[in-house]
């Protein structure tokens, strides 16, 4: 288990991220038109795993807008947005900003996502939605950098995450 704080009351999450070095559990997440798609999905690409509680709040948002301004930028790299958001919510935010370089994905089916990457909150206010993480893959699925933002209400640290994209 790991702790974060929501406005400085710890809340636990369900386990630990996965260890730099190792690679990447694989996932089966749905679009934005109910389709399914797994990490071999985007085999061949470097990834970035933006997680977070809910499209619907001001911190997660601006993850989703920040991320989908640096995708524009990047070769052989998709950015994925997960949360346990409805597909409809992560269609509608992401149609009415007009991000169109990020992937947006939710675990709301039975929240193996956030279970095999150790992020779900198991107490507190925001109980079983992710913690926000981020959590980048090289091309074969190896993880090369992860963070547990350590205040929910806080923005991850963008820089690192992606400078981790071009280590090599």
């Amino acid at each position: 288990m790991a702790t974060v704080t929501l406005h400085g009351d710890n809340v636990q999450t369900s386990g630990t991220l996965p260890k730099v070095g190792s690679k990447a559990p694989d996932f089966k997440l749905t679009t934005t038109d109910l389709s399914s798609k797994t990490l071999n999905d985007f085999a061949g690409n470097k990834v970035v795993l933006n997680i977070f509680p809910s499209v619907d709040t001001g911190t997660c948002a601006q993850s989703v807008r920040q991320f989908n301004q640096e995708a524009s930028e990047l070769d052989n790299t998709k950015v994925l947005c997960v949360s346990r958001d409805l597909p409809f919510a992560l269609k509608r935010f992401c149609g009415a900003e007009g991000l169109d370089h990020v992937i947006s994905l939710s675990d709301y089916k039975d929240g193996s996502f956030g279970k095999a990457y150790g992020l779900n909150f198991v107490n507190g206010p925001l109980e079983t939605l992710h913690s926000r993480c981020v959590v980048v893959l090289d091309e074969n699925g190896t993880v090369k950098y992860t963070e547990q933002v350590p205040e929910i209400a806080d923005e991850p640290n963008y820089k690192a995450a992606l400078e981790a994209l071009m280590d090599d």
